[in-house]
């Protein structure tokens, strides 16, 4: 009598879980929480120095009462809108356009929010062409001297260079089911097992679930999902955004500008340093 061969799936490990969460088709895109949570939006165009980039998003908003600038990039939902955008992915337009609209920020004393879902910095060959590292890196840079208070809040996906190009804040949020990393799960599995269908195991190895990043001390605060997840609820997940937001805008407000500027500096001076006894 022979043995019939298991039908049942490998346990998926918890950090693929919340990545496969974290990429939620019906998950609320970073425009989707603007919408919910700001009011008096006005969209600025272009970078000034080749195009505009459709998938970032800049402009003025009112927050709680406030005008702030807010920044996002964007997905799309049907077919067509995701490849006119690229997945979310943006060009370095897209990042010269976002700093751009940030040193507008700085001129008029607003705070600048940025919102991020996004797998990373679009690959193409016009983007290496045009800089795209070279732009992530400017925004790197000067999003750590930039005078305003700023927060970075991660909603989705905070992939690589594509979220650090916009996450170099005050205060980084992350959703409860997001995931901040320096690579897809499928492409460390790739470099390190030469096998994409590893990735459940390079998602648990990485540590880029909220709690794994926030004792990290890569993010500062963790945002609760309604139960089911922020697709489960929009309104109840803006909600919970929003209150996260109007605590740590008041925090960062009431401090004096080169304290601000110190802490941001000592913050990012201090992350991810590892001690062995």
């Amino acid at each position: 009598m022979t043995e019939e061969p298991e039908t049942n799936p490998p346990p998926v490990s918890p950090e693929w879980a919340k990545t496969e969460l974290a990429r939620h088709p019906q998950r609320p895109h970073p425009m989707d929480f603007i919408e919910r949570i700001c009011t008096d939006y006005s969209e600025i165009h272009g970078d000034r120095c080749f195009g505009d980039d459709p998938a970032m998003a800049c402009g003025m908003a009112r927050f709680d009462g406030q005008e702030v600038m807010v920044i996002a990039n964007l997905k799309g939902r049907s077919t067509k809108e995701k490849v006119n955008r690229r997945f979310g992915m943006p060009n370095p337009e897209g990042y010269r356009k976002a700093l751009r609209c940030m040193k507008i920020a700085e001129k008029f004393a607003r705070p600048v929010i940025s919102i991020i879902d996004v797998p990373a910095a679009y690959p193409g060959v016009g983007a290496e062409e045009r800089g795209q590292a070279e732009a992530i890196a400017r925004n790197m840079r000067e999003m750590s001297r930039l005078r305003v208070p700023t927060i970075a809040v991660i909603t989705g996906e905070g992939g690589s260079g594509g979220a650090l190009g916009l996450a170099v804040a005050d205060r980084v949020l992350i959703f409860e089911s997001a995931i901040y990393s320096v690579i897809p799960p499928e492409g460390c599995a790739a470099i390190l097992w030469r096998d994409a269908t590893f990735k459940d195991k390079a998602a648990e190895a990485m540590r880029i679930s909220a709690p794994d990043v926030h004792g990290l001390g890569c993010v500062d605060d963790i945002v609760p999902e309604p139960e089911g997840g922020a697709h489960a609820d929009p309104a109840g997940a803006a909600e919970r955004l929003t209150e996260k937001l109007r605590r740590h805008l008041n925090e960062l407000e009431v401090q004096p500008l080169d304290e601000l500027l110190r802490r941001r500096y000592d913050k990012y001076r201090n992350i991810a340093q590892f001690y062995t006894v």
